[in-house]
């Protein structure tokens, strides 16, 4: 698998490399070295691609929201100074490969399953490649914050455009460095001018698209080689166990509200604590912090709130009455599965349609932009979980979650399909 990203853009694939591995399959993961860890202790094979996750992000909100050009731009920072040497690391790791399982974020290993002529499959999180006419792409920011709003246009005409014009934005900007990378490697041919993108679409390529069709359902326009085969969840460790500390906080009470952000670090941390901090006295809630990556920082907490640098989600969110997070795919599927409220504070990329679908689901309030978040907006979120309906519509999600087998479904659809 070729990957790349943050660990909620890698950790679904560990979960499906070890379906793939049950059924038989050697698996080699290429993804950032900082993810090495997580990819060898569950018995994988690994192979280290240059890049800096925790820098990228940095670099990304360094300025603040981004619109999908800003966003493009500093992708294209980030990646045209490597895109030669990932491109070679790629190569390499799917050099004795049988089949290549790519991701949006690690498109190239698209390119060379095409030269390499070995079968090759996506494994996509979101609606990013196959258009369709009954959502947009999730790429596209909604500052709406519904997926049914009122653009200028009909709204599946507006549907199927927003694909287009992402992929070929991202595309066309990334497009030199990329092909000077890719011909600057012997054995692999340029992509044209609309790129991997267009051609995945054009030759009907086989995609695994890992959400739940309880969260989104597969839409009418797509056939059988674009299977909706629910969430790949990576459960803790066996034999994890919290730090003392925390559970005692949690048995001290009534269940809190979780709020992390996942690896949306960078500047402002003390400011967003202390937004945090005084919604939850406006609310009387009791909290857990989840810093992460160092998105939350604060010394001097008052005893309602507890801070923790990580846990994991399938332990964490099911002893919490409400969870509030970035709304990245992965963080909103474990907060989904965990049948609780869900407060989604998106920063940037696809977070503001997973915020937006959970809205629209009734399983949570309507996601509050992180420039626009206030400790008002925030404590007003916080009172809409406490509303009955609310509540029981997320638990009923959460139930049709937890009786899916994501994993399963996908690695009987990639034998399927290759």
């Amino acid at each position: 698998m070729t990957l790349g990203g943050s660990r909620g853009d890698v950790q679904p694939y560990v979960a499906l490399g070890l379906g793939l591995k049950a059924a038989g399959h050697e698996v080699r993961l290429a993804a950032p070295g900082t993810f090495e860890n997580l990819v060898r202790e569950r018995g994988l094979d690994f192979h280290r691609i240059s890049l800096d996750p925790r820098e990228a992000v940095r670099r990304q909100l360094h300025k603040g929201d981004a619109n999908l050009l800003e966003f493009a731009w500093r992708s294209r920072s980030i990646l045209a100074p490597i895109m030669q040497e990932n491109t070679q690391q790629f190569l390499e790791a799917c050099r004795d490969a049988e089949a290549i399982v790519y991701t949006s974020i690690g498109f190239l290993g698209y390119g060379i399953a095409r030269d390499l002529g070995l079968p090759r499959i996506g494994a996509m999180y979101g609606p990013l490649i196959n258009s369709s006419r009954y959502f947009p792409s999730s790429f596209v920011p909604v500052p709406s914050g519904r997926l049914d709003g009122s653009p200028n246009l009909p709204r599946r005409l507006y549907n199927g455009l927003t694909y287009t014009a992402s992929q070929q934005l991202l595309w066309q900007v990334l497009r030199a460095p990329a092909n000077r990378a890719i011909s600057a490697t012997p054995g692999l041919s340029p992509y044209p001018l609309d790129g991997p993108f267009g051609e995945i679409k054009r030759h009907r390529e086989p995609v695994l698209n890992g959400w739940s069709p309880s969260v989104l359902p597969r839409p009418p326009d797509w056939d059988a080689h674009l299977p909706v085969t629910g969430y790949w969840f990576l459960d803790r460790p066996e034999g994890w166990r919290p730090s003392g500390g925390l559970e005692d906080f949690l048995d001290s009470g009534p269940p809190p509200v979780s709020v992390g952000f996942g690896s949306m670090s960078g500047a402002g941390a003390e400011e967003l604590t202390a937004t945090v901090l005084r919604a939850l006295a406006r609310t009387g809630d009791r909290g857990i912090l989840v810093t992460g990556w160092g998105g939350i920082t604060n010394a001097d907490l008052p005893d309602r709130v507890f801070k923790v640098s990580e846990v994991p989600h399938d332990w964490l969110f099911p002893r919490v009455r409400a969870a509030v997070h970035h709304g990245g795919a992965g963080t909103t599927a474990a907060s989904l599965r965990a049948g609780v409220p869900t407060i989604v504070v998106p920063f940037f990329a696809d977070q503001s349609f997973w915020g937006a679908r959970v809205a629209g689901l009734g399983a949570g309030p309507r996601p509050i932009p992180r420039a626009k978040l206030t400790a008002e907006r925030l404590a007003a979120a916080f009172k809409q979980t406490r509303d009955a309906g609310m509540r029981e519509r997320a638990r009923k999600l959460g139930e049709r979650i937890r009786a899916e087998d994501g994993v399963a479904r996908a690695v009987e659809a990639f034998h399927r399909l290759l």
